[in-house]
């Protein structure tokens, strides 16, 4: 089978009609119907039958489509990374970034950047772990900021800062002595857990096995946002990360680093065999200089 028999297949089998497809290929009826006559006598199958003016695929057809589905994903995937490589460019980024980093530290970080280079444009997505490796891929992103990223051959990531978990509480809920807060103190109690924080949760998984506490996850929720803004409704108390705190931080709350720490790493990801370009790189220099800013404005 060639592509082309392929395309006019999918396009009858999915328009319904010769008419149709013609008209979305772009090429005349008796083109389209001479492919399909030479494809079926190829197979030596006939891939849809006639009814009341339209053409319904037979089961052969439907078998046939099922396997070409992949086929046809991938190649709308080149097309479409195609498009994505004619709009790139050193003075436009397209960058993709975890949820939590653009409730605040991100947008900080770009108004910064834009008042020394107003020329440069942007593009913000918020994606999840999972999705990362794809969007570069698939070059919809210049460049991705992301914790623990996946590993992936053909991908290249490099750590911009760390970031730590922490205990998001009430002022006068548990008994604050020190600048960091043992990991035991939520031992037995109520926790507004989050199920979803890929490698970032897997962090506090660990410190909790290597400590051997437990306590009871009242409430499961996808991301930190939602954990830390019901956990202000409650009044309870639930682990996130520092930037979802800096974001939702309000009066009567607060956010305190655990012990044992609870680290991870906000790493910068982008493509091996395609460099960033200079305009991005100064961007990830402006917004290291934004969270050291942060961090030190905090008491």
């Amino acid at each position: 089978m060639r592509y082309r028999q392929l395309e006019v297949f999918e396009a009858i089998y999915s328009h319904g009609s010769i008419s149709a497809a013609a008209r979305a290929l772009g090429v005349s009826q008796p083109t389209l119907s001479k492919t399909l006559r030479h494809l079926e006598e190829s197979l030596s199958l006939s891939l849809f039958l006639l009814s009341r003016g339209r053409l319904i695929p037979t089961d052969e057809a439907h078998a046939l489509m099922k396997e070409a589905g992949d086929i046809f994903d991938r190649l709308r995937g080149l097309r479409q990374t195609a498009i994505n490589l004619s709009r790139s460019g050193g003075g436009h980024i397209r960058l993709g970034v975890a949820p939590s980093l653009a409730l605040d530290l991100i947008p900080q970080a770009l108004a910064a950047f834009r008042r020394d280079a107003p020329e440069i444009t942007f593009e913000i997505y918020t994606l999840h772990h999972e999705e990362l490796a794809d969007a570069l891929i698939e070059r919809r992103l210049d460049i991705a900021l992301a914790y623990a990223p996946p590993p992936h051959s053909r991908l290249t990531a490099t750590v911009v800062a760390p970031g730590e978990l922490g205990v998001f509480f009430p002022i006068g809920a548990l008994p604050v002595t020190g600048e960091r807060l043992p990991l035991t103190f939520l031992h037995g109690r109520d926790v507004i857990g989050v199920t979803a924080a890929g490698p970032v949760g897997r962090v506090l998984t660990a410190a909790i096995e290597q400590t051997g506490i437990s306590f009871r996850e009242s409430v499961s929720v996808q991301t930190f946002f939602v954990a830390a803004r019901l956990a202000q409704l409650e009044g309870g108390l639930t682990v996130i990360d520092e930037f979802t705190a800096r974001a939702a931080g309000s009066s009567g709350f607060r956010w305190m680093r655990t012990s044992p720490q609870l680290v991870f790493n906000v790493s910068a990801v982008t493509l091996a065999d395609r460099p960033m370009s200079r305009a991005t790189k100064r961007f990830l220099r402006v917004l290291e200089a934004t969270l050291k800013a942060v961090r030190a404005d905090e008491p």
